[in-house]
């Protein structure tokens, strides 16, 4: 794929995707606004999959990443799954 001449994107990599899941698990526990409406709202089952999602990729390449890639896999999934779970007391 070729880059846009005015928007280079940098390279792809496993950061660059658990950061991108990340975040939209955080757009979903209403943390960050949407970048497109700039709202905060929650939506609990779309931030579990993406949750999900993330701890998928973490057991299909497991073996596979770097010792860093694994770690800010799991310093991810622990950070959000403990802000899932403090996001679903609040919603009680």
């Amino acid at each position: 794929m070729t880059e846009a001449p005015n928007n280079p994107l940098p390279s792809p990599s496993m950061e660059s995707l658990f950061y991108m899941l990340a975040t939209s698990a955080l757009v979903n526990l209403g943390e960050v606004p949407n970048p497109v409406d700039q709202q905060k709202k929650t939506d609990l089952v779309l931030a579990g999959h993406n949750i999900d999602t993330i701890a998928l990729l973490q057991e299909k390449t497991k073996g596979n990443l770097s010792p860093a890639e694994e770690r800010l896999c799991m310093e991810i999934l622990n950070e959000l799954r403990l802000k899932y779970a403090n996001a679903s007391r609040v919603k009680k």
